[in-house]
């Protein structure tokens, strides 16, 4: 068998604002964006232009983030009358909470929607009821645009708080009888254990974070654990498997680096790479904020 194709240029995944969200402007280091009804403030470093909306619609945000030295962490700042700590926001057949988290976004991550977009049409393409498997799967948006559509998902994350969210958007969506299994666990003691048990997979998502600790006590670091999660993975795949999905938010990592990583992992299929970046795109269409790197997989 030929190993994977991998492509010869970068692909950038769009996503573009729907009814629940959009970037209504950014600049100077910030990006000003719409959840449901409520405008929030949020530190983009890589904005270096300078904001199109005047002082106005940045000041009259209903939240704003403010950052300190340490990496992702900060406070937030509200408005009058302050927003709830959740509500309810929606994509496609998904419903799911928008939260103001301690780690500045707002329990989702809305540039993800290219890649649920692109998940619902693999799942809906494959034959029967597909066996999915999304690791550091948070509050599990991506796990049920894969139920909605047909899957059977596996669903793990180490945070316990992370999969009980995951698991009220599932009953928010009126997908809680669907096949999803929530897992609490380490994402490698996991696949170690599938490995071990001999099962298999049609599509994975590996979405892990730059750094992370698991439920007892495990750390979790990108670039020195990544290459052996993905190689397990690839153990996991069925001969009808048709995706496997990995995105890092590392600043010093490229979609060019994980389509090799694949490629290696990989090199007894046949099948293609896709890579590249994803991004936000402004309301007026004509800017927009590279937010993480992908490759993906598919048969």
């Amino acid at each position: 068998m030929s190993p994977p194709t991998i492509a010869d240029t970068a692909e950038v995944m769009r996503t573009t604002g729907w009814a629940d969200y959009a970037l209504l402007d950014s600049g100077h280091g910030r990006k000003l964006e719409r959840y449901g009804p409520y405008t929030v403030v949020r530190p983009e470093p890589q904005c270096l232009w300078s904001p199109r909306l005047g002082a106005e619609a940045w000041d009259g945000a209903d939240a704003v983030f403010d950052p300190t030295d340490e990496e992702d962490a900060g406070r937030w700042r509200f408005g009058q009358p302050r927003p709830p700590e959740s509500w309810p926001l929606a994509w496609g057949e998904v419903r799911f909470q928008g939260r103001f988290t301690a780690f500045r976004h707002l329990a989702f991550f809305p540039e993800q929607a290219a890649n649920w977009a692109w998940l619902d049409a693999q799942v809906r393409a494959a034959d029967g009821q597909p066996r999915v498997l999304n690791l550091f799967g948070y509050t599990g948006v991506a796990s049920l645009v894969m139920a909605a559509a047909g899957a059977a998902v596996t669903h793990v994350d180490a945070s316990k708080k992370a999969v009980g969210w995951a698991r009220e958007n599932a009953a928010l969506s009126g997908l809680a009888e669907r096949p999803v299994r929530w897992i609490t666990e380490d994402a490698r003691k996991y696949v170690q254990r599938e490995v071990r048990r001999g099962s298999t997979y049609e599509g994975i998502i590996l979405d892990p974070p730059k750094y992370g600790r698991g439920p007892d006590g495990e750390v979790w670091r990108l670039f020195e654990d990544v290459p052996q999660l993905a190689g397990l993975c690839a153990q996991l795949l069925s001969e009808n498997a048709r995706f496997l999905v990995l995105n890092a938010y590392a600043e010093r990592i490229s979609g060019a680096a994980l389509a090799g990583l694949l490629a290696e992992k990989l090199a007894g299929r046949a099948g293609r790479i896709e890579w590249g970046e994803l991004d936000l795109v402004e309301a007026r269409g004509d800017r927009a904020v590279g937010m993480s790197f992908f490759a993906r997989w598919s048969a």
